[in-house]
């Protein structure tokens, strides 16, 4: 009965938070194939979507044997919606989730305490691509007005960037309307039909919609600079984050997932793109090898390379997110940033 109603708090609570940049495709939801065997403690992660590239960095940790090497056994479990990982976390059926940062900002708003332990990422990843039926009339955020976009679920992390970039515009967010057209092909497929003008999602997809000639970029917000010039600065998206009542009762657990990943960031800022791409589950690939390898290659730039907080990040996130959030529009000055995040467990690990 507590673990039910636990269960239908988080989705209450997460019913406006929806998803995180979901881009996985339904194939990869379950869970991953168990690492090696190791005594140490076990963990059940999150992830929303596996076979995302800006969530890279989950797979490939197991793939290279650094949760072993860690001690830590550590179980991935997949679902295309990151509400759900969110949700299970709070719920209390995993440890932790691997999703975007400005979770922790939104959950605190409601009242719940949860931190990136490991940031991944310090740009969204995100791309917004224009229909190639409409790149002539599609030129900028202000021509947004009127138009289907395409987001993977309403109030996802690519909503609030899709509407961030709206009112950046001057185009305010209910004058267009949202289409949640999921991502990989159902994405690809709403762009083909003309079911969307425009939508956001992130590689591979990009990388297939791009080869197919079915779309143009608008917005490429896949490295530090993209998202500086799209939203005003670095934006922390995909992290490892955690219940921070969980993280202070077993930090020795949390320390060992910190060596593993930070070995992982490192060893992805030393090795190429078809290197990266050699290490993971074949079926990752599905538009061939090549296009994987361009796809994890036009993504690697919003990678951390030591799994710290990037400074000014944080105030990034809350600035976009107070620009139409309305959780947190206006209560900006309630939210500490400071515990939405810790460097306690990096910081060792890259030392």
């Amino acid at each position: 009965m507590r673990r039910t109603a636990a269960a239908a708090l988080a989705a209450v609570l997460l019913l406006p938070l929806a998803a995180c940049a979901n881009d996985a495709a339904t194939s990869h939801n379950g869970a991953a194939p168990a690492g090696k065997k190791v005594d140490g403690p076990t963990v059940k992660i999150m992830v929303g979507g596996l076979d995302k590239v800006i969530y890279l960095p989950a797979m490939l940790t197991q793939r290279l044997g650094y949760f072993a090497d860690a001690g830590v056994n550590v179980e991935l479990l997949s679902e295309p919606a990151g509400v759900n990982a969110t949700t299970a976390l709070l719920a209390g059926d995993v440890q932790g989730a691997v999703g975007f940062y400005d979770h922790t900002i939104d959950l605190q708003a409601k009242g719940k305490s949860v931190e990136s332990v490991v940031q991944f990422a310090q740009a969204p990843g995100e791309v917004e691509v224009v229909s190639a039926k409409q790149a002539d009339a599609i030129k900028t955020g202000a021509d947004f007005k009127g138009r289907k976009l395409g987001v993977t679920s309403i109030g996802s992390s690519t909503d609030f960037l899709t509407k961030y970039l709206a009112v950046k515009n001057g185009v305010s967010a209910n004058e267009f309307s949202p289409i949640a057209v999921g991502a990989g092909q159902t994405f690809i497929a709403a762009l083909q039909q003309g079911s969307i003008d425009a939508g956001m999602t992130t590689d591979p997809t990009v990388a297939n919609i791009l080869s197919k000639q079915l779309g143009t970029v608008l917005y490429d917000m896949r490295t530090p600079e993209g998202s500086r010039a799209a939203l005003g600065g670095l934006y922390p998206s995909s992290s490892l984050y955690m219940n921070t009542a969980w993280v202070n009762g077993n930090k020795d657990t949390v320390q060992k997932l910190a060596n593993a990943f930070v070995k992982t960031l490192k060893w992805m800022n030393t090795h190429t793109p078809e290197e990266i791409a050699a290490q993971m589950p074949a079926d990752y690939a599905q538009g061939g090898a090549a296009e994987y390898a361009a796809a994890i290659k036009a993504t690697l730039p919003m990678f951390t390379t030591d799994g710290l907080m990037p400074a000014g990040g944080p105030e990034t996130v809350l600035s976009v997110l107070a620009a139409f959030h309305p959780d947190v529009q206006g209560k900006e000055s309630t939210v500490d940033l400071s515990k939405t995040y810790t460097t306690e467990f990096a910081t060792k690990a890259t030392g």
